[in-house]
């Protein structure tokens, strides 16, 4: 199955990653520092690398896009491989680490990906996730020029939208759609996955956010 972001790495680069602050706006703090290696899931072009490598932690990366990998060998010679979050290629209890930055709207199932990132994590070993908010960014959902969001009541459809009426031409959601997953949806899809929610955070940015992250733990 072709994946979705082959043919648009370049374009990704230049659009999300070139010139782009080196750390997202709170993620240092959620991993905290470590050691090892940590598995980068859905790693796309290495844009959060630099984060891991400041954390003190080395870096395997995996994505399912081998255009994104190529441009991600670029930015470390450690370990990259092509495969699908949901069906991770690791052995039981084989990090103390995992991220998962902005693929929960990419994927068919984010709770399949959380109960993988559990099952290769270590007792006591932690999850960083890092993506879109479910209630104020996603299909329903309007920028206005002036700083206001207006949302629509098709927040309530959750699943694979392929087109929204007020989708900019020149984004990313016109090449590849996205998977809405409404606030419930999302939290129990942790609480289904076996780890425990720490810590949950609004990054700094816009003042309606658009990203919503938080930090969990294996027991």
């Amino acid at each position: 199955m072709r994946a979705r972001y082959d043919g648009l790495a370049d374009w990704y680069e230049e659009r999300f990653v070139e010139g782009s602050e080196p750390h997202q706006p709170g993620m240092l703090e959620l991993l905290g520092p470590g050691s090892g290696p940590c598995l980068d899931i859905g790693c796309g072009t290495g844009r959060n690398f630099e984060s891991i490598r400041a954390s003190g932690r080395t870096i395997v990366g995996l994505d399912f896009s081998k255009d994104q990998l190529g441009l991600a060998r670029t930015r470390t010679d450690g370990p990259l491989l092509h495969g699908d979050a949901a069906v991770l290629p690791f052995a039981d209890e084989s990090f103390d680490t995992a991220i998962t930055m902005w693929i929960s709207t990419d994927v068919d199932d984010f709770g399949a990906v959380l109960r993988e990132a559990a099952r290769v994590l270590r007792p006591g070993g932690i999850l960083v996730a890092y993506g879109v908010h479910p209630c104020f960014n996603g299909p329903h959902v309007v920028y206005e020029e002036d700083g206001r969001r207006t949302a629509y009541p098709t927040y309530r459809q959750a699943g694979w939208h392929h087109d929204s009426p007020w989708w900019s031409d020149d984004g990313i959601r016109r090449r590849i759609g996205m998977r809405h997953l409404p606030l419930a949806e999302y939290l129990n899809a942790i609480i289904k996955s076996g780890l425990t929610a720490e810590h949950f955070e609004e990054p700094t940015g816009p003042d309606i956010p658009h990203a919503l992250a938080f930090r969990a733990r294996k027991s």
